[in-house]
């Protein structure tokens, strides 16, 4: 197995199925990607959760005395519970010691302790909570956020969001000139409440973007817009229905394929296209989400995520490392605020 030297500091004790499906992803990662994994938590539930032929010289365990539950106020817990792993994962980003973090526990917690230990990018009022969703044009997803970080949002913060979604669209996805849509109710300039109103005009009058209207509910999936912003309230709701959606529809496919041996002999002929399929719609294939504002690399996972959500995530994080995400949104967010001025 050889090390790519990217390191990747893992939340152990973060998730509903930790610390056993987030070790068993991890280790995947470990050996596939070739990352180094740091496996934060309690060092004897991570050892009970390995594999009896474990090498123990190549898995590096970062105890921490504490975890954060996902009924407890995030920035209280946080604050309170120092030693809990969430926090000494993100110090060790903040030490140098790791590139990049993940965790499928408390998403509020998380952001807490990047806000906290990490901090703000200059500029940025609000992170945002940002993930991927595939569209109707194959190799053509669009970036929601805020999925979650922030409920309630003043104007100025989606201007933001739209801001680092194009950034991030232009580094990570490739896309030349991302266009953007505000989340609303109607495509027509004047729908909306105050907010919307208000972003409306920030983000028809900010020239660091390509903004091109509103987007509807119809349009998210659409393939017309790149970067689509909305406050966390609306894009947590719309992420969850989504992911909903996918897995009905994944479902539905496997109770209409024929039965009997035509039923095999055409699933059989059918199996790259489901596949093709599954990868597109299937939100373990994406694994997690990016805390984009944050002076370090934060991906958050879903709570019930398990061992190939974690493995994905983990993917992410690295290439989010390898094309120097981190280093290309602030030194782009600079000159694009040096301009406004």
């Amino acid at each position: 197995m050889r090390s790519t030297g990217v390191r990747i500091a893992i939340d152990a004790m973060g998730g509903d199925h930790a610390p056993g499906e987030i070790v068993a992803g991890a280790l995947r990662a470990m050996e596939e990607l070739g990352v180094k994994v740091l496996l934060v938590g309690d060092p004897q539930q991570i050892e009970a959760a390995l594999p009896p032929k474990t090498n123990l010289e190549q898995v590096e365990i970062v105890p921490a005395q504490e975890a954060i539950a996902m009924d407890e106020e995030p920035l209280n817990a946080v604050r309170r519970k120092r030693k809990a792993s969430i926090n000494v994962a993100m110090d060790l980003v903040k030490n140098q010691q790791a590139d990049a973090v993940f965790s499928a526990g408390h998403s509020g917690a998380a952001m807490a302790a990047a806000l906290l230990r990490l901090g703000r990018l200059p500029g940025i009022d609000r992170p945002a909570i940002g993930t991927v969703f595939p569209t109707i044009i194959a190799g053509k997803p669009v970036m929601i956020l805020d999925v979650g970080a922030n409920v309630d949002c003043r104007p100025k913060f989606l201007e933001q969001f739209a801001v680092m979604g194009t950034i991030y669209s232009q580094c990570v996805l490739g896309t030349t000139e991302p266009k953007v849509g505000l989340l609303n109710i109607g495509e027509e300039d004047t729908k909306g409440n105050e907010v919307a109103l208000r972003a409306h005009q920030l983000l028809r009058e900010n020239p660091q973007i390509t903004f091109i209207g509103n987007a509807e509910g119809r349009d998210v999936l659409s393939g017309n817009f790149d970067v689509i912003v909305c406050d966390g309230f609306v894009g947590n709701v719309l992420l969850k229905f989504a992911e909903a959606v996918g897995e009905v529809i994944l479902q539905i496919l496997r109770e209409e394929l024929p039965q009997g041996l035509h039923g095999q002999i055409g699933t059989a002929l059918l199996k790259p296209n489901l596949k093709r399929i599954k990868q597109r719609m299937d939100h373990a294939e994406h694994g997690g989400a990016l805390l984009l504002g944050v002076a370090g690399i934060c991906f958050i996972g879903h709570g019930s995520s398990q061992a190939p959500s974690i493995y994905n995530a983990i993917r992410m994080a690295k290439e989010a490392v390898d094309n120097q995400v981190l280093q290309r949104l602030q030194s782009q967010y600079e000159i694009l605020q040096q301009d406004n001025d």
